[in-house]
């Protein structure tokens, strides 16, 4: 198994829920879900837990939850324009610097408490099983498909399915689709170093359960995963 160096990026500025990262979600600041699926997944492949943030708050709390902190983010990679791409590689260098090891990066964001520690060993067996893979990244069923109920328009303005022949009767009969929702990326380093992940060839698909996959981006975001612990 590849040592991991886990990455929890969690900056300070939020728009949909202020201070989001830290909200109060049934008693506990949001990362703290975050913090524990990563604490559970360390003891089984090692690996070093970065708590990616500019904000002392948030590093107040992941501190409280186990996490020593002692890496901070600079102002210009804590903006809302700041790529993750960016954020990951300064993360990454900081850790060469220290003599940290690790033979793949993985990204956990504290917006999908719900993520569990087997989820984070599923998507590092899969990349594990794959030699080849730049990223294996967690994805939930898709209710609306390409092939059955999504439409883009011609020229002239009219609708016509987005793939295929536009034929199918049955949701049953067509083709899975997937979308990717943000629980558990396990990156290629190399592979970042040279490209952006959505360029990434060779991306192992690792599903998860709907119920599971809320990410937090708005306060019925919140409600809706209290529900579900």
């Amino acid at each position: 198994m590849n040592i991991p160096l886990y990455i929890i990026p969690a900056r300070g500025g939020s728009k949909g829920i202020p201070h989001k990262n830290i909200a109060p979600l049934a008693g506990r600041p949001l990362i703290a879900y975050t913090i524990d699926a990563a604490l559970e997944a360390q003891q089984q492949t090692g690996g070093y837990i970065l708590v990616s943030t500019d904000d002392d708050n948030i590093a107040a709390a992941a501190e409280n939850c186990g996490i020593k902190v002692g890496y901070h983010r600079p102002p210009e990679l804590s903006t809302d324009t700041a790529g993750s791409r960016e954020t990951i590689i300064h993360a990454m260098d900081w850790a060469d610097a220290r003599g940290i090891v690790f033979d793949s990066v993985v990204l956990l964001q504290p917006t999908s408490p719900l993520r569990n520690a087997a989820d984070i060993m599923a998507t590092i067996k899969a990349y594990d099983n794959d030699p080849q893979a730049d990223m294996a990244l967690t994805v939930t069923p898709s209710d609306d498909n390409p092939y059955y109920n999504l439409f883009e328009t011609d020229a002239d303005g009219a609708l016509h399915i987005c793939k295929g022949h536009g034929l199918y009767t049955r949701r049953q009969d067509v083709p899975k689709v997937f979308r990717i929702n943000g629980a558990v990326y396990v990156i290629r380093p190399s592979s970042l170093r040279q490209m952006p992940l959505g360029e990434f060839p060779r991306r192992i698909p690792v599903e998860m359960p709907s119920e599971r996959s809320i990410d937090i981006d708005s306060p019925d975001d919140l409600q809706r995963a209290e529900k579900r612990l």
